[in-house]
């Protein structure tokens, strides 16, 4: 059975690419979208970063981000986000 470490407190996260933030240099985030809406999620090596890739979380969800630990991420609206472990 899979378990969830976590490492920091979760956070908000910040709805720009300026505002964009590694969540303490985290491998692996925990992202809960706890708003009613679809929520574009961006991915980028490095705050304003011209290339990002992107992706999108139904409202009410929870996905775990793999990430390299300068990678930076932000959201169309804020959501919860916490630097976690995962272990077997």
């Amino acid at each position: 059975m899979q378990r969830t470490k976590i490492i920091e407190t979760e956070v908000s996260t910040g709805i720009t690419a300026g505002a964009a933030t590694s969540i303490g240099s985290a491998t692996c985030v925990r992202l809960h979208n706890n708003t009613a809406g679809i929520v574009t999620v961006g991915v980028s090596t490095s705050v304003g970063a011209a290339t990002t890739n992107y992706f999108s979380m139904p409202a009410s969800s929870v996905e775990f981000l793999e990430k390299l630990p300068t990678d930076v991420l932000w959201t169309s609206s804020a959501i919860k986000a916490a630097k976690v472990g995962l272990t077997n």
